[in-house]
C-alpha cells in the first residue's frame, strides 16, 4: 500500500509537460497506466470510456496533428510524446444515464476526467510525464482512428519521458478553496 504522504507527493509533482524525450514508454508501463483508466471510479460503475492507446510512429503523427493547430500555436508539443491515449466518451450503463436526466448532470463527462486523472497519476508514478488535451480536431481524429460518428472524442492523454524539471505550481491559497461544514 501507497503511504498517504507519498500519494500527496506524487499529487504536487505531477505536472503538465510538453516535452518529452526521445524515448518510448515500456509495454509494461502502457498497461499499468491503461489499467489505472479502467480501474477508475464511474458513476453506477457505467464505465463511459475507451481508451485508444497510439504507440504506432505512423498514426502518432496521425494523430498528432489532428490534436495540434500549428497556426494557433496549439498542442505543437504533442508530436514529441512516444503515447497518446485517446479518450472516447461510450454510453453509460442505464442507471447511470437515468441519473444524468433526473440530476441534469452529464457524469459521463465527470467519469472521463476521474479516469484521464487517474492514468496521469499511474503515469507519474511510473516516472512518465503527462498533459490532458482537450483541444483537437474531432472529426480528423475519428477519420485517422476508425470511431464512429456516434461516438464522442473527449480527451487524450500525452505521455513520455520527460527531463523532470518541476515548475512552480500554482494554485489559489487553501481558503480560497476550501471550507469546512458551510460555503
Amino acid at each position: 500500500m501507497i503511504d498517504a504522504k507519498e500519494l500527496l507527493e506524487l499529487m504536487e509533482t505531477r505536472q503538465s509537460e510538453r516535452k518529452y524525450l526521445d524515448k518510448p514508454v515500456e509495454s509494461e508501463k502502457v498497461e499499468r497506466i491503461l489499467q489505472a483508466g479502467r480501474l477508475a471510479p464511474s458513476a453506477c460503475n457505467g464505465q463511459p470510456w475507451k481508451f485508444i492507446a497510439v504507440t504506432d510512429s505512423d498514426k502518432l503523427k496521425e494523430v498528432a496533428s489532428a490534436a495540434s493547430a500549428r497556426t494557433l500555436k496549439m498542442n505543437t508539443f504533442v508530436d514529441q510524446a512516444p503515447l497518446l491515449i485517446v479518450i472516447i466518451r461510450e454510453k453509460s450503463n442505464l442507471s447511470s444515464r437515468a441519473g444524468a436526466l433526473v440530476k441534469d448532470k452529464d457524469y459521463s463527462l465527470i467519469d472521463i476526467g476521474i479516469a484521464t486523472a487517474s492514468m496521469a497519476y499511474q503515469a507519474k508514478a511510473e516516472g512518465l510525464g503527462s498533459c490532458i488535451i482537450g483541444w483537437m480536431d474531432e472529426k480528423e481524429m475519428r477519420k485517422v482512428l476508425g470511431i464512429p460518428k456516434s461516438k464522442r472524442v473527449e480527451l487524450i492523454l500525452s505521455v513520455g519521458y520527460t527531463d523532470n524539471t518541476l515548475r512552480t505550481k500554482v494554485r489559489k491559497p487553501p481558503e480560497e478553496t476550501i471550507s469546512y461544514n458551510k460555503y
